[in-house]
């Protein structure tokens, strides 16, 4: 005798089963993301390719910097001058054009308009996410499980050596990828807010205890926990007290961990991703570690230079690396610093070290540098020599570099502040040496660079005077036209100037839309004639007139520099504090609407010098 197929409940009345459903969430939020990351980097994947096959992508990746004995004291023969023919960039031109639309940014906020856009289509993601077909006020369980889907997210974006950084190309080191690291964290914060709050709240209103059993005390610790760790990774704290936010973050990380896994066992598998990322991370740097012998040199009390010696590969310019000094007991901080100059093979500066800068800025720097002068003075006086200051380092890199190759475009803009030259230096001795040394093997197209730099005073051109001039001397008389204009802003020291071919020095703050407008306007007759003059000045006649602080109309790049025409594209690099590299973002993006295609193309590369 058969009864038939049991009762079936209603769908209506069904009770919501979070331990079924909730998951499922989860890998929609992860497949979503997930389908993101694959999208930007199939869009990414000719640069890539193009940084694959020109050598750039895996140097030093995965060894590190690199010493060769064969090439030590190498000096790269000088190759033949080339004029490269003349290019135009249209399809490019019309893509840096339309990217340029998404480098809008406003004062006081740390992300540009792209940022911004993808910040926010993460967080709708979140949200929607959390409140799609959920009854979050009787079963807040479904924000819960979508704060542990977010794991994977913090780590992915926060380690320093992360897969992306390849995927997406050179430029994108974790120093780029950090801001989505930052607000994936503050999106597990508001996914566990309400997950705790709404379950709070139901325990007050049926009257049950919040604390005690261990599935409820534990979830608060780990809230707890949490809140803290939001709390102190906030830009000030950062800034200011960075070696504690730092120490905070990692054990804090730890404890949520242990904490999280206490307070649901759902927590354990979102767990092995960021660990594996984690451990990817460490095993790489431990590849990349390298002990070296390096020489302190005290510019002046503002500004030490490091020369870290044996160093010949492993690096591109633009590149920083992560270092740590063996002096006074200091040895356990570690800080970021850019390297200045480009690898010996593609550099115009002789030797085989790679020259870092430590402008004092904070107590460890001011460290550096005193323990420098003071050594130094002591080696004055016992030995009647400036050797310089002997002493070991650590280095861990290289990390980040340019996501912009100047040689795909006939002009160049750099634009530095303060110590930020150490970043355009860089690129500039690479880009000379590639043009002039190599004779434009790889093609590249490059005809007129401006290097400009704003400082404080004449005294800090002093700082990397040396290189400036090396750098100038091997473009002289070449294919190759380089204007160096040196902005000061405080009439200090102005017998400091050092006899730079083809420079101005002027006491002025500069305007970034002002300097790459007037590289990209043709030059009236007038100036024309105008640059046949100022050519024949010996640098100390441009250096008295730009002392007059605006008596003399500073002759403009256009002007020093030779016309090539439209059509072949811009770079544009900055490098220095925020309002720099804001104002270099929305210049671009200003003239990239009018004349982006007309140009083509401006690219763009920002390096921000704060924390």
């Amino acid at each position: 005798m058969s009864f038939g197929l049991p009762p079936t409940i209603p769908t209506e009345l069904q009770q919501y089963n979070s331990y079924v459903e909730d998951p499922k969430w989860q890998r929609k939020f992860s497949i979503i993301w997930a389908a993101g990351v694959g999208i930007a980097a199939l869009a990414a994947l000719p640069s890539v390719v193009r940084a694959l096959r020109r050598g750039r992508l895996l140097r030093g990746w995965l060894t590190g910097v690199s010493e060769d004995p064969k090439s030590r004291n190498y000096s790269p023969a000088v190759g033949t001058d080339v004029v490269p023919p003349k290019s135009t960039r249209r399809i490019n031109g019309l893509l840096d054009t339309l990217w340029s639309t998404t480098l809008w940014s406003l004062p006081g906020v740390e992300l540009d308009l792209g940022q911004m856009i993808v910040v926010a289509a993460y967080l709708i993601l979140t949200i929607m996410c959390i409140t799609m077909q959920a009854p979050l006020m009787d079963n807040p369980n479904r924000a819960g499980f979508l704060a542990l889907a977010q794991f994977p997210v913090v780590f992915l974006f926060g380690t320093k050596n992360s897969i992306l950084s390849l995927l997406l190309g050179p430029g994108h080191g974790y120093e780029k990828l950090n801001y989505i690291h930052r607000w994936a964290g503050r999106g597990i914060f508001i996914g566990s807010a309400v997950h705790g709050a709404i379950w709070i709240n139901n325990h007050l209103v049926y009257d049950l205890p919040i604390l005690g059993q261990q599935k409820e005390t534990s979830g608060v610790a780990a809230f707890g926990v949490l809140c803290g760790l939001v709390l102190t990774s906030f830009r000030p704290v950062r800034r200011f007290f960075y070696q504690s936010f730092f120490i905070i973050h990692v054990l804090g990380y730890v404890a949520f961990f242990i904490t999280i896994c206490y307070h649901t066992t759902y927590a354990v598998p979102w767990i092995f991703p960021p660990l594996a990322f984690y451990g990817f991370d460490m095993l790489l740097r431990l590849f990349r570690y390298r002990i070296k012998d390096a020489t302190l040199v005290p510019v002046d009390n503002n500004m030490t230079l490091i020369h870290v010696h044996d160093c010949d590969n492993g690096w591109v310019a633009g590149q920083h690396v992560r270092l740590r000094i063996f002096f006074s007991g200091r040895f356990f901080e570690s800080h970021p610093l850019t390297i200045v100059n480009a690898p010996a093979s593609t550099s115009c500066i002789p030797g085989n070290a790679l020259t870092l800068a430590a402008r004092v800025r904070g107590d460890w720097t001011r460290a550096i540098n005193k323990f420098a002068s003071e050594e130094q003075e002591r080696l004055v006086t016992e030995k009647g020599e400036q050797p310089g200051v002997p002493v070991q380092v650590m280095i861990d890199g290289p990390y980040g570099g340019s996501s912009v190759d100047l040689g795909d475009y006939e002009s160049v803009l750099l634009v530095a502040g303060g110590a930020g030259a150490t970043f355009t230096l860089g690129l500039l001795d690479d880009i000379v040496a590639r043009c002039v040394k190599h004779g434009r093997r790889n093609g590249e197209k490059t005809r007129r660079i401006e290097f400009a730099w704003c400082i404080r005073s004449y005294g800090c051109i002093q700082w990397f005077a040396p290189m400036l001039m090396d750098i100038a001397n091997t473009v002289a008389g070449t294919s190759l036209d380089l204007h160096v204009s040196i902005f000061v802003t405080c009439l200090c020291n102005p017998e400091a100037v050092p006899p730079i071919p083809n420079s101005d020095v002027v006491i002025t703050r500069p305007s970034v839309t002002a300097l790459l407008r007037d590289l990209v306007t043709p030059p009236s007759p007038s100036h024309s004639r105008h640059k046949v003059d100022i050519d024949a000045k010996s640098i100390d006649s441009d250096s008295e007139e730009g002392g007059m602080g605006g008596d003399v109309e500073k002759p403009s790049a256009s002007a020093r520099l030779s016309w090539v025409g439209l059509g072949g594209g811009v770079a544009v690099c900055a490098a220095g504090p925020e309002s720099l590299t804001r104002e270099a973002q929305n210049a671009v993006a200003r003239i990239s609407l009018t004349r982006g295609v007309e140009l083509g193309g401006i690219g763009l590369h920002t390096e921000l010098f704060a924390i």
